[in-house]
């Protein structure tokens, strides 16, 4: 349909967006933000918002082409993607509708629900809190549509202020944005952190392991376990103190003493030097807090806080939570916090969500607690961090987000990939979970260990348990196996920090999520939403969690996941698949699927140990071989000034080029702004000819050997290094191997094992398969062998 001629409209001029973006008449205002993105302003007095929200930061677009016409039927405004129809009176289904011009023509009408509603469904967004939950929780709305199509109201949040203060809006009125985009899910979001404001860049080391546990820990026995975390090889980051830090056994007329700014003189004698040795073992400290209990009496900081905010301590009157009086807020930032900082405490654990109501009409405390908090945490030149509840939308401007208490069961652990994938369709990107569950349930080593794979595979790894003297998260506390593949796993999340640093800036940068749902890459394919569970981890990882008990015959847990096209590795096993299709994928307890798509490069450093804060000295880069592929390696100096442009940036390039008889050439180019050592590992080859390296100190011919890694000793900064290798064979599997020994560890009858052995030495293939399905195996054992016999280069 072509629009038809523009007509004249009235446009007024608005500090926010673009004049020339404005259609505006009596009563209402429809500002193009986008060819996709609509305001839809409704207000009798013409009085309308133009500064700052609770959720919006920016309506300065560039203004997109568009058309208007009035008539007596009232407004069309029609742009490449969108056409409006309004009437011109209050907003009415009648009255206002909106259809998207591409794809299914689908049409929007004012009321119309964005929920979920089958399979033209909202894909949702988040949920405030995981609290007490033992499953799956209901999730809010999100941005993205099946539909084509969502709405988000901003009609009830305040105005914020120069000063960071908030204020009710002064006029009542319709505020709202409609984010038209079909399936165009990356510009969607795009779009939304223009509007809302980017997710920060935080500190590099929050993205290490965090050791957190609900236990009235003593300093030295904090210290202690911290240096047997080291003795034992099991790096950490951030040492979080939950609440008996403070002062908890007080008297009941002052309250539970679930709240306290007073460090318990019994358990922390000398808390600047307890602070200062979590420092020197290379950890940031967190301190758990309750504001909304107020502050009493009893605390070291109440006589000046009492009489900074009017109250004379001589009374010991409480002094209440209230984060709608600048009086108190000053006072309870400069008393209360400030000096805990200034002896070594990194930041602040806000807990409990401190009601939903205020004096100020509309404001919800924990919003404006978050607010306030991660703005003070910026001052004296630091990076801004909080870690708190989530308080809505536009609550990705304050992370780290915390889900609450969860309940330490299956269910719970089975919903936690689907939760924290799809809070990317609201930008929400940092969630920190209770890795291993909290609240309940029962000890069980695999469940504990499937939770700590989830966990390395999450924005944020903080193990967590509650006051049980028997639930804790040690690894040496669960059996040995399950404590090995425990440590191997936490040890690997450190190797991960630089590729997750690069993620936490293409997160700033272009509102990619660390981990957001398969068809954030892949809206059109069906499949990509069938898998609920599967999501992408970074640019060149795909994770399917396995959430579910192993079949006791086989020791195989299972998943469902759906492989785009390519060739694809199992990061651990080397395992190679063919894509573009569904399949079920089996692995013991060491393992967990984790894929890379050939041609995936991926830096990881090279000791786990070393300190996550820094740039690492040296690198294992892994090269998945049979495609083409780059990656860009992002670092910066750590300061309080966020710049792209100011970032260092470590390209990989890798060039594969066929050679014949089903072998091909591969060269990587590594160009690096600093010193580093690195070791390159070629994925997938079965066999190397030679390899040379051109640049560096270790340029010439070089050795190559099975497993395929070559050092390419210190890289100078600011050169390129090229390593390439010749007459490469990608890898054939042995599935007999393989498939005697999956059988020997299967609990399962010896005759049984000795036919299934012998077909396998038989046959291969289709025939194979048949034989085995007529064998009607126990478990999930036919599952095992169909998925060996189908892995790409099977023999």
């Amino acid at each position: 349909m072509n629009p038809p001629e523009t007509a004249t409209a009235t446009r007024s001029a608005l500090a926010a967006a673009d004049p020339a973006a404005v259609v505006e008449g009596p009563g209402y205002r429809i500002t193009v933000l986008t060819s996709q993105l609509l305001r839809l302003e409704r207000q009798e007095d013409n009085q309308f918002a133009d500064g700052r929200t609770q959720l919006v930061q920016s309506r300065r677009f560039p203004v997109s082409d568009f058309t208007v016409t009035l008539d007596g039927a009232g407004l069309d405004l029609w742009t490449d993607n969108l056409h409006l129809h309004y009437d011109g009176g209050p907003f009415t289904p009648a009255g206002l509708s909106i259809t998207l011009r591409r794809g299914p023509g689908t049409t929007w009408r004012y009321g119309d629900l964005v929920e979920r509603d089958g399979f033209g469904a909202n894909l949702m967004g988040t949920a405030r809190t995981l609290d007490d939950i033992d499953g799956a929780t209901e999730l809010e709305p999100g941005l993205l549509s099946r539909r084509g199509y969502s709405l988000i109201d901003d009609s009830s949040t305040l105005t914020v202020e120069a000063d960071n203060w908030v204020s009710p809006r002064t006029e009542p009125g319709t505020d709202m944005y409609f984010f038209g985009y079909g399936i165009d899910f990356d510009s969607a979001l795009r779009d939304w952190f223009t509007l809302t404001g980017p997710n920060p860049v935080l500190p590099r080391w929050v993205l290490g392991n965090w050791w957190s546990r609900f236990h009235r820990y003593s300093a030295e026995e904090y210290l202690a376990l911290m240096d047997q975390f080291r003795g034992a090889g099991v790096p950490f980051s951030v040492a979080v103190l939950d609440m008996d830090w403070h002062l908890v056994d007080i008297d009941p007329s002052l309250g539970t003493g679930w709240t306290g700014y007073t460090w318990n003189p019994d358990l922390f004698p000398d808390p600047k030097g307890f602070l200062s040795e979590l420092g020197s073992r290379g950890l940031r400290a967190t301190l758990n807090v309750h504001p909304a209990d107020g502050v009493r009496r009893h605390e070291a900081a109440y006589p000046a806080l009492a009489r900074e905010v009017g109250v004379d301590p001589a009374g010991g009157r409480e002094i209440a939570f209230d984060i709608t009086s600048r009086t108190f807020v000053d006072a309870y930032f400069r008393h209360l916090h400030h000096p805990h900082e200034e002896i070594g405490v990194d930041f602040w654990w806000l807990d409990w969500q401190q009601g939903t109501a205020t004096r100020t009409p509309g404001l919800d405390p924990l919003w404006m607690l978050n607010h306030l908090h991660f703005a003070d945490s910026a001052r004296d030149g630091r990076r801004p961090l909080t870690f708190s509840r989530y308080a809505g939308l536009g609550g990705h401007r304050y992370p780290i987000g915390f889900s609450g208490d969860t309940v330490t069961t299956w269910a719970s652990l089975d919903f936690q990939p689907y939760f924290t994938a799809t809070a990317a369709n609201v930008g929400y990107h940092w969630w920190s979970h209770d890795i291993g569950g909290h609240l309940r349930g029962t000890k069980d080593d695999e469940l504990a260990t499937r939770w700590f794979q989830f966990g390395v595979f999450s924005p944020i790894c903080r193990l967590h348990s509650s006051a049980s003297r028997f639930n804790t998260k040690e690894p040496w506390r669960f059996g040995a196996e399950a404590s090995r593949v425990m440590t191997k796993y936490l040890r690997l999340r450190h190797q991960l920090v630089p590729y997750l640093y690069a993620a936490m800036w293409d997160s700033h940068v272009h509102g990619t999520a660390p981990v957001r749902p398969m068809y954030h890459a892949h809206p059109d394919v069906p499949e990509a939403y069938e898998v609920a569970n599967q999501y992408l981890f970074g640019p060149q990882l795909v994770v399917a969690p396995l959430t579910r008990p192993a079949d006791r015959a086989t020791g195989h847990a299972e998943v469902t996941a759906w492989l785009p096209p390519g060739r694809w590795y199992d990061l651990f096993t080397a395992g190679a698949y063919d894509g573009d299709r569904m399949l079920v994928l089996h692995r013991t307890l060491d393992h967990l699927p984790v894929l890379a798509r050939a041609g995936a490069i991926l830096p990881l450093a090279a000791d786990p140990m070393a300190d996550v804060s820094g740039q690492p000295e040296s690198l294992i880069v892994k090269v998945f071989l049979g495609a083409e592929g780059q990656y860009r390696l992002v670092e910066d100096d750590g300061s309080a000034t966020v710049s792209r442009a100011d970032c260092l940036e470590t390209r990989f390039d890798l060039d594969w080029r066929p050679a014949g008889d089903h072998m091909a050439d591969a060269t990587l180019t590594v160009e690096s702004p600093v010193e580093r050592s690195i070791v390159v590992e070629f994925v997938g080859a079965a066999s190397i000819a030679s390899g040379q390296v051109v640049g560096g100190d270790k340029a010439g011919p070089i050795a190559v050997g099975d497993p395929w890694l070559i050092d390419l000793g210190s890289v100078p900064g600011g050169s390129s290094v090229q390593v390439t290798v010749t007459r490469v064979r990608l890898g054939v599997v042995d599935i007999h191997d393989r498939i005697f020994e999956m059988l020997d560890r299967a609990q399962i009858d010896y005759d049984l094992k000795d036919r299934i052995m012998t077909a396998v030495n038989r046959q291969d293939g289709t025939p194979l398969l048949a034989s085995l399905q007529a064998m009607e195996l126990p478990g999930n054992l036919i599952g095992v062998l169909t998925e060996l016999t189908c892995l790409a280069g099977a023999a």
